[in-house]
């Protein structure tokens, strides 16, 4: 099969998705249309992570993450004319769109040109990542009028799919996945020097740093606690407290080092669509403190291999237990590798991907539904 995929923020995340699924499945052609985040990493660098062989990438100049009426257009008009000469060339199967901004211009694109087979992942909810009730308000209206457009929604987590039914949107939900054997070799035990507290990701207000340095601040007179931010981003002001460490960006292998080094995976994150730190620390064996948030309340099973908090105070308390007995954070570890290999194992993610593609019908797993996440 040829598949398109779309996505004008090609960073992060998605690139890891969009890598997972070139990866594991190479008998199909895959051409990637996307934008580029400059100031997170360049495309040059991204391209050098990809397997040449089954794929190719066209640049979509104009994309932009922010709306703008005028940038808009313009990217609408530059897909319209890629997709339509990748139509002609019979290069289209089917069209996977990764992300808002793509879900919206692309769906109506492909509306246009006729093209039925289309998927969309939004890779997190945009409608709660407003910074108003205006903005979540219009993020809703987008999603609605996408969504009349045509194409399949596909979220990542069942928490990400009860927000798309809230308001009135249909979708399946395929879980993210990771290939826990491979990360798992990076396995290794904590330092018995320091109590380190981890997590990763871009610094920004979706990841609520601010969160992050209040829980840390807390710890700053024990010197045995060590937090550690592995990425950066422009709110990096915000990580005060003088026991948090941002490392900046590292590759893959050194963050799985850094993760396995840690005692427990930390997330502040206000919502996220299914991240892939938090499988990869299931993966390490590491006890995750999430957000109560959506995304995050999907990985974890209360007690079992993790704890899910709403305030600073109780993640305090949860830390300061964990800390006091290191004998259940090894066996919630070991829950933490069993659950992931259950429930978000990417050879089941992409097999149910590769369905879709191939224009089946498909429904959510069984063990998908949100009830049975959190038993």
């Amino acid at each position: 099969m040829k598949i398109v995929h779309v996505a004008e923020a090609f960073a992060g995340g998605i690139v890891v998705f969009v890598k997972s699924l070139v990866e594991n499945l190479p008998e199909d052609e895959h051409i990637i249309v996307h934008g580029e985040r400059a100031h997170v990493t360049s495309f040059t660098d991204i391209r050098k992570k990809f397997a040449r062989t089954n794929a190719r990438f066209v640049r979509w100049h104009s994309a932009q993450r922010s709306i703008s009426l005028v940038k808009d257009w313009s990217a609408f008009w530059e897909l319209y004319r890629i997709l339509k000469r990748l139509k002609k060339q019979h290069k289209i199967d089917a069209v996977h769109l990764h992300s808002s901004k793509s879900g919206f211009i692309g769906r109506l694109v492909c509306k246009l040109l006729g093209i039925n087979n289309v998927i969309y992942t939004p890779n997190g909810a945009p409608f709660l990542v407003g910074t108003s009730k205006f903005s979540n308000f219009l993020y809703k209206q987008l999603e609605r009028l996408g969504y009349g457009f045509g194409g399949q929604v596909v979220t990542c987590s069942p928490s990400e799919q009860e927000e798309y039914e809230k308001i009135g949107i249909r979708s399946i939900t395929i879980n993210n996945g990771i290939p826990f054997d491979r990360v798992s070799g990076f396995d290794m035990e904590p330092s018995s020097k320091k109590f380190r507290i981890v997590t990763s990701g871009r610094i920004i207000n979706q990841k609520n740093p601010a969160l992050f340095n209040s829980i840390a601040k807390y710890f700053e007179e024990f010197k045995q606690f060590q937090f550690i931010w592995i990425g950066d981003g422009p709110e990096r002001e915000l990580l005060t407290s003088s026991n948090i460490t941002i490392t900046g960006w590292q590759s893959g292998e050194e963050v799985a080092r850094l993760i396995s080094a840690a005692n427990v995976y930390l997330s502040t994150a206000n919502f996220e669509g299914l991240p892939y730190a938090v499988l990869e620390a299931l993966a390490l064996k590491k006890p995750v403190l999430l957000t109560d948030s959506v995304g995050n309340r999907d990985l974890v099973k209360s007690c079992l291999n993790g704890d899910l908090f709403k305030h600073h105070a109780e993640a305090i308390v949860k830390l300061l237990q964990y800390f006091n007995n290191s004998s259940m954070l090894n066996i919630m570890g070991e829950y933490s590798a069993m659950h992931g290999k259950e429930s978000f194992n990417v050879n089941h993610t992409f097999a149910r991907y590769k369905d879709l593609y191939g224009g089946n019908h498909i429904e959510n797993d069984k063990y998908l539904k949100p009830a049975l996440v959190n038993a």
